[in-house]
């Protein structure tokens, strides 16, 4: 047998114990069984061509994020993950209802307190009628009392307490209480039932009415 024919064994043996096929690399930067970051290695043949990475701390959360969408698409939901999920959802339905708690307490403490004060109105309201009917007489001109009724005017408009009704205002039902219906000779251009004259005048505090006001009213003429 000539040397051109000869079979070199140990060269056989390489060529058989050389794996056939594809080759499969698993570059994912987290360990899909533990969930640890993998630290770049230098190896020879494949491993030589790449480039090695160091992952910072501030990737931890993106590298995170893309285990975790790795193992949704590949059905392999790692425990913590799932874990790490409920708690979020937990967190944040608890801060969903602290927020309406919130928004609840301070509606109702809102409400409560106009309460409160539109009850002290409602107590006021003959020494507020008196005062209106001083003034309106001129027996406010001037002298202490008159400051007193002033001051207390003005804490009422501090507290958001308005008081309204003028002759001359449009009549609605829903603020006025009509006493008397009489004949008066109305503005001109007049064309529905107008407040003539107060008798009492009515008491809001924002959209809550604390008293309506009481008046006499007239149609226009036709």
């Amino acid at each position: 047998m000539t040397d051109a024919n000869r079979v070199d064994p140990e060269r056989v043996g390489s060529e058989e114990s050389e794996p056939t096929g594809p080759r499969v690399t698993d570059k994912r930067r987290l360990d899909p069984e533990t969930g640890a970051v993998r630290h770049p290695r230098s190896g020879s043949g494949a491993g030589q061509d790449e480039v090695a990475e160091v992952v910072a701390d501030q990737d931890v959360e993106v590298l995170e994020a893309e285990y975790v969408a790795e193992s949704v698409e590949g059905g392999d939901v790692h425990p913590d993950t799932t874990l790490a999920a409920d708690l979020t959802r937990d967190l944040q339905r608890l801060q969903a209802e602290y927020v309406n708690y919130k928004k609840r307490v301070d509606r109702d403490r809102q409400m409560h307190r106009d309460l409160a004060v539109g009850s002290v109105i409602e107590a006021l309201l003959p020494v507020l009628d008196d005062i209106h009917l001083a003034r309106q007489h001129g027996d406010l001109e001037g002298g202490p009392f008159a400051a007193i009724a002033d001051k207390l005017d003005g804490t009422l408009t501090k507290i958001g307490v308005e008081r309204y009704g003028q002759p001359g205002d449009p009549f609605d039902p829903t603020v006025h209480e009509a006493l008397m219906h009489i004949e008066a000779e109305l503005a001109e251009g007049t064309e529905g039932t107008t407040v003539v004259q107060v008798l009492q005048p009515g008491y809001r505090m924002g959209p809550r009415i604390i008293r309506v006001a009481r008046v006499a009213v007239a149609d226009p003429q036709t």
